[in-house]
């Protein structure tokens, strides 16, 4: 990644950290997952609404450093519309093109920590409708 390129991304996750798109937990959602790092002290609460097996609002609440509260706020905008399968199917790629950088093995648990609640949280809303 270029020099340019490398300070845009950057600043871009301190944005979302400092600025986070919907935060704050909304009323009437149909699931809220939480999730926790003990290495680090950072956690995540995720909650969505879901319609016709997609994700149609999502929300979050947590504190933890810069690349996990932004993979929350950019989480909360970039799965909207998806398919509850597709959800269950995010992985390390698709938290790297959500952030827009490569993580290392460490940083790649921050980056993590809102996917696995997402996870988390659709799992226990398809389990309730068993």
């Amino acid at each position: 990644m270029n020099k340019n390129l490398t300070y845009f991304v950057q600043q871009d996750l301190q944005f979302h950290a400092k600025n986070p798109m919907n935060f704050g937990l909304l009323p009437d959602l149909d699931f809220v997952s939480g999730e926790h790092n003990p290495s680090c002290g950072d956690f995540v609460t995720i909650g969505g609404m879901i319609q016709d097996g997609k994700i149609t609002n999502l929300c979050f609440q947590g504190s933890g450093c810069v690349i996990s509260m932004a993979m929350a706020s950019k989480l909360t905008v970039a799965v909207v519309g998806m398919s509850l399968e597709q959800v269950q199917q995010l992985d390390e790629q698709v938290i790297e093109k959500i952030l827009g950088l490569t993580l290392g093995m460490n940083r790649m648990k921050c980056g993590w920590l809102s996917v696995m609640a997402l996870q988390k949280g659709v799992l226990l809303y398809q389990q309730s409708k068993i």
